[in-house]
């Protein structure tokens, strides 16, 4: 296993304005993570992947880790092709989910005549496609049918799933992990805490993902997916609780460049 960590932008949720975008990638930078785009900012319909927002994305994030958290807007073909080609622009992985990829929740996978165009471009463009948590007897077909897409096992999901356990989840996803959603809830609703929160997902659950991923040789993305309170310090209670006290490898290096960035949202 190889793992890179980057922060989902939902960590700015509500507090992100149209011109905060370079601000929030050069604090990212100096905390020595990438980033994982979404598709919009709280409160507007304007998505970051459209052709005219490029060369900003490729400017702000250049020298990061980029991943994309796809469209969510039930996107048509030509949509998931710009989205496709601004990841290819920005060395970006997709993390998606079955509506999105217009695949029905039918035990048979019938009619996924859309999906199977969305894999063949993402294929043909080097992108990677990664389907997020969702139902695993899904999950499992939709890796069985498409060979070439990955999973991303959300961390909150699987704590909070009443028919399969935690374990069950990482045992059957594992294999082909691509993407990790790291947050914390208290087992009723996805809060989307920092991973380590008291009373949380357990110490135990936690060490056996770790273990369960190392026993492959997957390149993941471990993204901090949070949005209670302010993001330094929800990164700074994650980045504690993964790298210091659960001793996850290969944490995020400071930049010495930016030594003296600090994120003050307007």
């Amino acid at each position: 296993m190889h793992i890179r960590y980057a922060v989902s932008t939902m960590v700015f949720w509500g507090r992100e304005h149209p011109l905060s975008f370079e601000q929030e990638c050069q604090f990212l930078k100096s905390l020595g993570f990438g980033i994982e785009l979404w598709p919009t900012i709280k409160g507007q319909n304007d998505c970051r992947y459209e052709r005219r927002n490029w060369t900003r994305l490729a400017m702000a994030t250049n020298d990061m880790l980029v991943a994309m958290r796809s469209r969510s807007d039930h996107p048509t073909l030509e949509q998931w092709n710009e989205q496709i080609e601004c990841a290819k622009r920005l060395g970006a992985n997709i993390v998606t989910d079955m509506e999105n990829m217009g695949i029905p929740d039918v035990p048979e996978l019938n009619g996924c005549d859309f999906a199977d165009d969305v894999v063949k471009m993402a294929a043909e463009n080097d992108v990677k496609l990664c389907i997020e948590t969702g139902r695993l007897p899904m999950l499992k077909k939709i890796g069985e049918r498409f060979e070439s897409v990955g999973y991303c096992l959300d961390i909150g999901y699987a704590n909070l799933d009443r028919e399969f356990s935690f374990k069950k989840f990482v045992d059957d996803l594992a294999p082909r992990v691509s993407h990790l959603h790291l947050t914390d809830n208290y087992g009723q609703m996805d809060d989307h805490e920092p991973p380590g929160l008291h009373g949380g997902i357990s110490r135990e659950n936690w060490d056996y993902l770790l273990r369960a991923l190392s026993e492959y040789d997957n390149d993941i993305i471990g993204s901090f997916e949070m949005c209670p309170c302010m993001p330094d310090v929800m990164i700074r209670q994650a980045s504690e609780y993964l790298f210091d006290e659960l001793k996850w490898p290969n944490p995020p290096r400071k930049h010495r460049s930016y030594v003296d960035v600090r994120y003050n949202p307007m």
